[in-house]
């Protein structure tokens, strides 16, 4: 059985990936191995492909957990798409190149001795819905 953590990961990236489909991009599905990268996306044209991580929070949070490696999965046309479920309610976007995300991310060492990775969503509210990110070469992000 999938843990509930799998269960929102996985409803995230299928959200997203509709909502990409409704603003009319071709989008993959990537399989479980590809690391760092959940979709991608590209123009009904072909001229702008996109891969993306998407995180989501079943509820609203302050931030989103990263990958420890996010400072160093970093390209122009690789972005994050975080979410923040609402039940019912259509989600949360925000959509944060990653060079922003390597910029703005945040490790804290625990107390227990681990590290914890994040994206706050103060710094994400710039992102809010910013989907013309996507429509734009990535070399303008």
């Amino acid at each position: 059985m999938a843990a509930k953590g799998q269960m929102t990961g996985m409803l995230g990236v299928y959200l997203t990936a509709a909502e990409l489909t409704q603003k009319e991009f071709i989008v993959s599905v990537t399989s479980r191995s590809a690391r760092g990268v959940d979709l991608f996306a590209t123009d009904q044209n072909y001229r702008h492909t996109w891969s993306i991580q998407v995180k989501t929070n079943r509820k609203a949070a302050r931030f989103w957990l990263l990958n420890k490696d996010y400072q160093q999965e970093k390209a122009k046309q690789h972005v994050y798409i975080f979410v923040n479920m609402h039940g019912n309610d259509r989600p949360d976007y925000f959509i944060v190149p990653s060079e922003a995300v390597a910029r703005r991310g945040r490790s804290t060492s625990r107390g227990t001795g681990s590290i914890w990775h994040a994206f706050d969503t103060k710094e994400a509210e710039r992102y809010r819905e910013r989907w013309d990110l996507l429509r734009k070469p990535p070399q303008s992000n």
